[in-house]
């Protein structure tokens, strides 16, 4: 009785609390040529959002008093057919700035009921079940309206704050929709950045990336585990990516930094998370210089990579 009591409690929390316990995970990343100015990036993926959902609309919305000089978004904003409109609800003050995005599963198509035990076994994971499909065109034509650049199978140069920037983006690599031939090659090694952007962080398009030399590559789609047992992480991906990496910032390589956002939703059908609140991310990204401090030694000036607190 005390086992079902306690996993009981669990469940509820899981579901009730941490659910919207939104919160913002902030970090400083290295990755800006030498004498670029700091930029700070805001990271949103897998709203999965439902028409009701309101208070996640508005914690949404209210991001953009951060002010970011960059919004990324890496998919999965849909989880209902009539969703549309209330993901550009939530970023509608956020459409105002400059923004790149690509999508995800499900934007394409709509969530369906699973067995959550498929998610533990690899040979499950890898046979696709889809719903209903989705209006993503719709959402793609409300992004680009408001000037948001679609990166899907795309490398765009643009200026954010005086400054260059290089973006490359993939369709989403869990569908196996990626076709990273399409923008293969190396970017402008003068832009002050070079961004690679895919839903899905499959190890063997992050590989193309850093072989290319991008500086950062953000994505989604992992949920951060979604449950997470303290002290061990999480679970599962839900993709072939390490568990260790399953949210956060990492280094990919020698050259490459990866950040995958825990996203801010989940489906419908499995509406928990467990010591992994939905999140945002705010990157302050900075110089490669700063990873060793003024004087090249280590010593002095140190950044403090991923150790921004969470705010909820």
């Amino acid at each position: 009785m005390g086992t079902a009591a306690l996993g009981a409690a669990t469940v509820g929390y899981a579901a009730a609390i941490e659910r919207t316990r939104w919160t913002l995970r902030e970090a400083t990343v290295p990755v800006l040529a030498e004498g670029a100015a700091p930029l700070r990036v805001l990271h949103i993926s897998d709203l999965h959002m439902m028409p009701g959902q309101r208070s996640k609309q508005r914690w949404v919305a209210d991001l953009a008093t951060l002010a970011p000089d960059l919004v990324v978004n890496t998919g999965d904003n849909l989880a209902h057919r009539h969703a549309v409109p209330a993901v550009v609800r939530a970023l509608g003050p956020l459409l105002d700035l400059p923004g790149v995005f690509v999508f995800g599963s499900n934007d394409y198509y709509a969530p369906k009921p699973k067995n959550p035990v498929r998610y533990l076994l690899p040979k499950a994971r890898k046979k696709r079940i889809h719903g209903i499909p989705l209006p993503w065109r719709d959402l793609r034509a409300a992004f680009v309206e408001h000037g948001w650049i679609d990166l899907t199978h795309s490398r765009q140069t643009f200026s954010v704050a005086e400054q260059t920037i290089v973006a490359a983006g993939v369709d989403d690599p869990h569908l196996k929709r990626d076709r990273y031939e399409d923008i293969a090659g190396q970017p402008d090694p003068s832009a002050a950045l070079r961004l690679g952007v895919t839903h899905s962080p499959e190890p063997r398009v992050l590989d193309l990336f850093a072989a290319d030399g991008y500086d950062l590559v953000m994505a989604g789609h992992t949920h951060g585990g979604q449950l997470r047992v303290p002290g061990y992480g999480a679970l599962v991906t839900n993709c072939e990516l390490d568990r260790t990496r399953a949210r956060g910032v990492s280094r990919w390589g020698a050259h490459t930094w990866l950040n995958v956002s825990a996203g801010l939703g989940t489906s419908p059908y499995a509406p928990v998370r467990f010591a992994c609140p939905p999140e945002a991310s705010l990157l302050t990204l900075v110089p490669r210089s700063n990873v060793a401090g003024q004087d090249g030694s280590g010593r002095g000036n140190r950044t403090r990579f991923g150790a921004g607190a969470d705010i909820s």
